[in-house]
């Protein structure tokens, strides 16, 4: 599912970078053409930052990635960054 990995953790990875791709280059162009280019990549940049996608309605989704990674069965990919693994020393320990 194509949704399903435009709002996984790469998905918005892949989105960000290519709107600051599109800002950055929008930028040196330093003309009227590239301040559009600018503004048009400024939608992914901050879509994958603040975990939304715009195009989930047109696909019969929600805008919210969490919600779309829960239909898609991508549980646990929430935070932009992986978490590291906790040493059996860092788990919390459960007391009864």
């Amino acid at each position: 599912m194509l949704m399903g990995w435009i709002a996984s953790r790469t998905g918005r990875w892949a989105r960000m970078l290519a709107g600051a791709s599109l800002v950055v280059g929008g930028l040196a162009r330093r003309s009227s053409s590239g301040r559009v280019m600018a503004l048009l990549g400024l939608l992914p940049l901050v879509e994958g930052a603040f975990d939304v996608c715009v195009l989930g309605p047109l696909f019969g989704l929600p805008i919210q990635g969490e919600a779309i990674r829960r239909k898609a069965g991508r549980i646990g990919e929430d935070s932009l960054l992986p978490h590291p693994p906790l040493f059996p020393s860092d788990r919390p320990l459960l007391l009864h």
